[in-house]
């Protein structure tokens, strides 16, 4: 189990944005790559009531399983999100997601990106192409996503702790849309 420290904000120009994460010395690490989420929770949604999340996620051709919990010294006004993340590798996702289902846990939720990793020696910045935008995180311990933010030109104030599901939410409040996944097809399907 870690620590994921991390923000969001979204990111007008991603061209724009490689360049700065390049020239601040930032290599890339993973070139963009096709990313499929499952949220996984039970039938009265007790993860989410608890800020917490079970992910079967397809990232190119591996399968990753997440645990993210809210940890015991959680600050709700905290300008960073902390969670507790417990994360492995496994063979067949599909399996896992039987599994699952088996135990009372139900697919709740898909979200899908194309995501491309940058990284220096202290952090990391992964630029998302989401069906609702482009949006950037970065990770690493807080006073180094401050100091890069700075490095970067990103105002602050930009700076957002919300999940993918959340900011779905808005889009969706914001579209009067009932479409119930982030993919790229229902998105697409709602926008034409």
């Amino acid at each position: 189990m870690s620590l994921e420290v991390e923000v969001k904000f979204p990111v007008p120009d991603p061209g724009a944005l490689t360049r700065r994460l390049l020239d601040a010395g930032f290599h890339l690490e993973t070139p963009r790559t096709f990313e499929r989420n499952i949220l996984y929770d039970t039938p009265d949604r007790r993860l989410r009531s608890q800020t917490a999340i079970l992910r079967v996620r397809k990232y190119g051709d591996r399968w990753v399983i997440t645990l993210k919990c809210l940890p015991p010294n959680h600050d709700p006004e905290a300008r960073h999100k902390h969670r507790d993340e417990t994360e492995t590798e496994v063979e067949d996702g599909q399996a896992i997601g039987h599994i699952f289902s088996q135990l009372g846990f139900q697919p709740s939720f898909v979200y899908e990106k194309y995501r491309t990793e940058f990284a220096d020696p202290t952090g990391h910045c992964v630029l998302d192409e989401t069906p609702i935008g482009f949006y950037a995180e970065l990770e690493g311990p807080p006073e180094w996503i401050d100091a890069t933010g700075r490095k970067l030109g990103i105002d602050p104030s930009q700076f957002m702790t919300l999940s993918y599901g959340r900011l779905f939410e808005q889009w969706q409040r914001d579209n009067s849309s009932s479409v119930p996944n982030l993919t790229f097809d229902e998105i697409h399907a709602a926008k034409s």
